[in-house]
């Protein structure tokens, strides 16, 4: 029999990674029971009571609810043990899909390539300082709405465009300018990713942290070999094209996806509960401004496999990674 586990995110904006309201992705999966489930979500409407007629991670996060928070996340709670959570530094991942381009084989994929990590690691922690806050950005944006399936907001981001600026930064010293440099020997490979990426769209793995997400959801439940059954909150990037497109990936380890309406199912309230949660204070965390207590508690919840750059905070949010590079 399939194991399964219910799941929603925080912090999604599709394939703009950079640029937008958030700086950290989370998905949450959940294994609980549907009878559990409901148990938990009546117990924080009695602990941090709201109105709304579903319960959202924004009710748990107030400070006047902060002993029900530390409840729901401790060892007292339902949900230790029973959440797992997958965290994404956008920026990180943006980064990471920039430098695979400089691999001769380079094929998209799920995820960050791993031969490209360690070049994603130098640029992440060199770029900003080597090129300016502004024309990091402006890299950084060039290359998020260059390397997307459908670029939103009516913007359209041409090859050349981007390589004007990639031939402006290549002559900064330091690893940040070689880094440019090699990806300027490499415009004709990444004018050819753009012409098959336009061509066909669902070729390749979108930019959209969701996708490695619940990969990496499946394979966690399913570590034992069983296969898992997904029950997921709606989210338009989850047609039946890219539903059939995890089916390949995975090779017969998701037995099924199917979207529900949260409001009607108290397992995808508990997962959008501790993705909101999670991620708001990876979040804090990230930028420096953590609260020791919360990061103490969340971070038994993240997956080791999490994407994250930032060297300062990666050992006191995710279990068990080193930052070697």
């Amino acid at each position: 029999m399939p194991v399964e586990i219910a799941c929603d995110e925080s912090g999604s904006e599709g394939e703009k990674l950079v640029g937008g309201n958030s700086d950290v992705f989370a998905h949450a999966s959940v294994g609980l029971d549907s009878a559990a489930a409901a148990a938990a979500v009546a117990e924080l409407r009695v602990r941090a009571p709201t109105p709304a007629v579903e319960y959202r991670a924004n009710h748990v996060l107030r400070r006047k609810h902060r002993a029900a928070l530390l409840w729901l996340l401790g060892p007292d709670g339902p949900t230790l043990g029973r959440v797992h959570v997958f965290l994404v530094d956008k920026t990180f991942y943006a980064v990471g899909k920039v430098t695979a381009l400089l691999s001769a084989d380079h094929a998209p994929r799920v995820g960050l390539d791993p031969a490209a990590e360690a070049t994603a690691m130098t640029l992440y922690r060199e770029g900003r300082r080597a090129f300016g806050p502004e024309r990091w950005a402006a890299l950084l944006d060039s290359f998020n709405y260059l390397l997307r399936a459908k670029n939103g907001q009516g913007v359209s981001m041409s090859v050349e465009e981007t390589f004007l600026l990639v031939e402006a930064l290549r002559t900064t010293g330091g690893p940040a300018g070689e880094i440019m440099d090699a990806l300027w020997r490499a415009r004709d490979r990444v004018g050819e990713f753009r012409e098959r990426l336009l061509a066909d769209p669902y070729v390749f793995p979108a930019l959209d942290p969701l996708i490695p997400a619940i990969v990496q959801a499946v394979g966690f439940w399913g570590a034992d070999g069983r296969p898992v059954s997904v029950v997921h909150d709606r989210q338009t990037i989850l047609t039946d094209e890219r539903v059939a497109q995890l089916r390949h990936i995975l090779d017969g380890r998701m037995a099924g996806l199917r979207l529900v309406d949260s409001v009607q199912d108290e397992r995808v309230q508990i997962a959008d509960v501790l993705a909101g949660v999670v991620r708001k204070v990876a979040s804090d965390e990230l930028n420096g401004r953590g609260d020791p207590v919360l990061t103490e508690l969340v971070r038994p919840y993240v997956d080791k496999t999490s994407i994250w750059g930032d060297q300062r905070s990666v050992s006191l949010i995710i279990p068990d990674q080193a930052m070697s590079q």
